[in-house]
């Protein structure tokens, strides 16, 4: 699953790509227009089982980050950098939030809910754009071949175009299945989940005024948002030891690295969530679409476990934890068999039967 870094230049999105990464934009060169990277998603969960079962190997969920070319005025240039964006599952778009006379701002002045409604409006643009051209194909079709089978089609692009023409991206449309299978495919921007990651400066790490901003102005919208100082981050990565990692958030006010919570909130705009698998040769994270059942999530492991599965051993984290140890866990009662039905909930810790 992958995840589009977007954004004006000088919004921080080299810095982030590094700090979630560690892969270096400026020395990396580009691969189908983006520069790639994969961050480990940090959840707490899995320290505090590494700190029960002592592994031998620790496999953690990871996300793929996309960095893609800077944003502009030009709408023509938007538009090839958004080719490169039509590979991507979510939108992350990188807004500067910080004020320093010494770093250049496209615009001229920094104002973050400004940013980020004008590239939505660059999104929307894209989308509106395709669906003019489907509309366009469809009629010349009807026209030289009397082509009679494209009524639903035109029917799908013509609500979409009213959608979009108020300026309304296609995430906040109600579609049915059909009108989704018939969408499946297309080279649509505004129907993926959109992550605004607010790069805000160092006196304001702490305060919720910016993020409580994009709430009101985008909250009805489907829009996941985030707040990071890049420059806090950077001096973070420079301490080695935990607890001086731990005591400097503590001196801001917090309780995690923004970058943590970043790729938890990535991952959450994915639609994705994470079961574990334990004991002392590995822990480990798994990745599973939220709502899948419990054969789809062993499938994840390997084709065998879902093509042959009986049913799954299921433990709630929470409780592994609160009570130390498996065998306490079964003592209270509190360890289930579930069967194929079963929906898996983000932090079960699953082991499956199956045979094939």
């Amino acid at each position: 699953m992958k995840v589009g870094l977007l954004g004006l230049p000088q919004a921080g999105k080299k810095t982030l790509l590094r700090l979630l990464t560690g892969v270096d934009a400026s020395s990396t060169p580009p691969v189908n227009g983006s520069v790639p990277g994969t961050c480990p998603v940090r959840d707490p969960r899995m320290d505090r089982l590494v700190a029960l079962y002592h592994p031998k190997q620790v496999t953690p969920a990871r996300i793929e980050f996309l960095l893609l070319p800077d944003l502009t005025k030009d709408s023509a240039k938007n538009q090839e950098l958004f080719k490169a964006l039509q590979l991507v599952d979510v939108v992350a778009l990188v807004v500067r939030a910080f004020a320093d006379d010494r770093v250049f701002h496209l615009h001229g002045s920094v104002d973050p809910l400004r940013d980020a409604a004008a590239a939505q409006a660059e999104l929307v643009l894209s989308d509106l754009l395709f669906v003019e051209k489907r509309l366009e194909r469809i009629a010349q079709e009807s026209r030289k071949f009397g082509r009679t089978d494209r009524v639903r089609d035109q029917a799908l692009m013509t609500k979409l175009q009213a959608h979009l023409e108020a300026e309304h991206p296609l995430r906040t449309l109600a579609l049915d299945a059909d009108e989704r299978r018939l969408l499946s495919g297309a080279a649509l921007l505004t129907p993926k989940p959109l992550l605004i990651i607010l790069n805000v400066g160092e006196d304001d790490v702490a305060s919720p005024a910016a993020m409580q901003a994009v709430a009101a102005r985008w909250g009805a919208q489907h829009v996941h948002a985030v707040s990071v100082s890049a420059k806090i981050e950077e001096e973070l990565a420079q301490l080695d030891q935990p607890s001086e990692r731990d005591a400097f958030l503590a001196s801001l006010g917090l309780g995690e690295s923004a970058i943590d919570r970043l790729s938890r909130v990535a991952y959450a705009a994915l639609g994705l969530i994470s079961y574990f698998t334990v004991g002392e040769d590995e822990v480990r994270a798994w990745t599973v679409r939220r709502g899948a059942a419990a054969p789809e999530a062993g499938g994840v492991i390997h084709s065998d476990i879902e093509r042959g599965f009986i049913r799954a051993e299921q433990m709630r984290y929470e409780d592994l934890v609160a009570l130390g140890s498996e065998a306490a866990v079964a003592s209270a009662g509190k360890a289930n068999l579930k069967g194929k039905d079963y929906v898996v909930e983000d932090g079960d810790i699953l082991s499956f039967r199956f045979n094939v």
